[in-house]
């Protein structure tokens, strides 16, 4: 019995003692960030934080910051990591460091139902406007690749994507799996044109603060363990099936 107590005390001791590892995510991207009915945050990113703080003694607490706030929240040090769904770029890493990838994915259209769209260079035109998300690597393609288009920004995608529902723009520009549920759930108004037009698909990554190695190391080796030993799969099968299957029917690449 006093080994029992012994043990419960040093567990519990341990607990208390783990160091704070604080999160920001926008939980507005389902299944990856999203809250549950309690509210409480879930999702693949949160699982898969959830795993890695057990595995090297932190404990994991997780802040729900808008996605134009998540990168000035970490450089001030309100939180230690980003994991988001956000993308590697060259612009990011001037101000953040990122760890190796973990997932991949494309940029694809949404457009109106009745729309003559068929492929990115239909949109490239005067007089063709695009709804986007502020900030977002659909919002950057753009700028750089689509000249001729009018862009409208927006700080939500779904006001962006209410653009298209209601008729009122040609293209929103979101990943795969975004463009396909949301014409999932709009299959009267949208039209989704899956097939990836970006010559490379764009990398997600854990943004952390510039310098800081420790923290960088353990997380790659963590993303990489995870792919060798199935964990990434099974928040694939267990948040994604139905995705996986259509992508594999469609011959899409799937995210892991």
């Amino acid at each position: 019995m006093k080994k029992i107590f012994y043990f419960l005390t040093i567990f519990f001791a341990l607990h208390l003692m783990a160091k704070d590892l604080v999160v920001g995510m926008e939980l507005g991207y389902p299944p990856f960030e999203m809250s549950d009915k309690n509210g409480k945050a879930s999702g693949i990113s949160v699982d898969f934080l959830e795993q890695f703080a057990k595995e090297h003694g932190y404990k994991l607490v997780v802040k729900n910051i808008a996605w134009d706030g998540l990168i000035p929240a970490l450089k001030t040090g309100k939180i230690d990591l980003i994991m988001s769904s956000m993308t590697i770029t060259d612009e990011r890493k001037k101000v953040v460091d990122f760890t190796i990838p973990y997932a991949q994915a494309n940029l694809a259209i949404l457009t109106p139902i009745n729309s003559k769209i068929k492929s990115i260079n239909d949109l490239n035109k005067k007089g063709e406007i695009l709804a986007l998300k502020r900030g977002s690597t659909g919002h950057l393609y753009a700028n750089k690749n689509l000249k001729n288009a009018t862009i409208h920004l927006f700080d939500k995608e779904s006001a962006a994507i209410l653009e298209i529902i209601q008729g009122k723009a040609d293209g929103f520009f979101y990943d795969q799996l975004t463009i396909y549920r949301t014409w999932q759930k709009h299959q009267d108004t949208t039209r989704a044109i899956l097939a990836p037009f970006q010559k490379n698909p764009e990398f997600w990554g854990i943004a952390i603060r510039k310098g800081d190695v420790e923290l960088k190391k353990e997380l790659d080796d963590f993303i990489s363990k995870s792919k060798k030993d199935g964990f990434f799969d099974s928040l694939g099968e267990k948040y994604l099936k139905d995705v996986k299957d259509t992508f594999k029917k469609n011959h899409l690449q799937f995210f892991f």
